[in-house]
């Protein structure tokens, strides 16, 4: 089956983010213009399921860097069937094929994907099944491996290990023979010890740095996704010298590390994480992300995901849950419901 060169002109229902107000501004546009032809180097997808992550909470209100501008077609994460290709399409893939991968606009019924960026769905999965393969999994493989240099038997401190990210944190922490302690709410603690981890605490709690030092003696990698609530916790368990600290999110605000704290009060590794920035900066390292999760699907360590999956007018019920940090694990929103 031959791709088409142009799809055909039309419409399509989307979610439109009209300001930086936040979630409650998502509108359901049933007449939003669909992407007619593909640019060079694009595929147009047909939008299976699209993942909803913490980075779309930011963009609608404007603190995600380099986001997008208003208004726009929210999401950036989906999985579907391609349905054509641009110019400049490196061996493309045909029409039908379905795919993950990362673009705008993702919530709506079609997207422009770059297909550089695009892995197929494996065999027998449906495309909420793949979400999440490359950013929550590509995130904490590469926080993990390449950044947090994890050995086995190394001990690893996952912050939010409840979350899309956190969970794979845990499955690979686990598969590469680390010591795991972790971090969720009171309510999501049996969520994280169903991954086979057994010491879980509350974040909140005041004395969560001295807890976590009397169970481990320090931590050599930690995985801060939190921000301001965590950050002066992870520092100070992290091991002097040897520690490594990846910071990979912020939900709950911004922290702040001055080069006296590195020097005197924690002198740590500390290492910023941004998959996609990643994948630009450093094409080799991210096609080594990519080719590790294949093994790992291969080896049955990555089993099909099992999304909660949303109509998708409820797209803004739903960020507004993952903003007050309610939700658990990960979350999809389908564009034919």
């Amino acid at each position: 089956m031959d791709i088409e060169n142009v799809t055909p002109a039309g419409t399509m229902r989307a979610l439109v983010q009209p300001s930086y107000g936040g979630p409650n501004d998502l509108t359901l546009v049933a007449d939003h213009p669909r992407p007619v032809s593909p640019g060079p180097g694009d595929y147009v997808v047909r939008v299976g399921a699209a993942g909803v992550n913490f980075a779309d909470v930011m963009q609608t209100r404007g603190t995600y860097g380099g986001g997008p501008r208003p208004p726009y077609v929210a999401g950036f994460e989906a999985a579907g069937e391609i349905v054509a290709a641009g110019a400049g399409v490196d061996g493309p893939l045909p029409a039908g094929t379905h795919v993950i991968g990362a673009g705008s606009g993702a919530f709506a019924e079609y997207m422009l994907m770059p297909a550089a960026g695009v892995l197929p769905v494996p065999p027998g999965w449906s495309d909420a099944a793949a979400l999440g393969m490359v950013l929550n999994w590509a995130t904490a493989l590469a926080a993990l491996r390449p950044l947090g240099e994890l050995k086995e038997g190394e001990v690893v401190l996952i912050q939010a290990a409840a979350g899309g990210v956190g969970q794979a944190a845990v499955r690979l922490a686990r598969h590469y023979g680390a010591q795991i302690i972790a971090t969720a709410s009171p309510a999501k603690h049996d969520d994280v010890r169903a991954l086979g981890v057994d010491v879980v605490l509350d974040p909140s709690r005041g004395d969560l740095a001295e807890e976590i030092l009397r169970r481990t003696g320090g931590v050599d990698v930690v995985l801060e996704s939190v921000g301001k609530a965590t950050f002066e916790a992870s520092l100070s368990v992290t091991k002097p010298i040897t520690g490594r600290v990846v910071v990979f999110g912020a939900a709950s605000g911004d922290a702040v590390l001055t080069t006296h704290d590195l020097i005197f009060t924690h002198p740590v590794q500390v290492k910023g994480l941004h998959i996609g920035a990643l994948a630009k900066a450093s094409p080799s390292v991210y096609q080594g992300l990519i080719d590790e999760i294949e093994r790992l699907i291969a080896r049955g360590v990555y089993a099909p995901g099992t999304p909660q999956v949303h109509p998708l007018g409820e797209g803004p019920r739903v960020l507004r849950e993952l903003e007050a940090g309610v939700t658990r694990g990960k979350h999809a929103l389908d564009p034919r419901r």
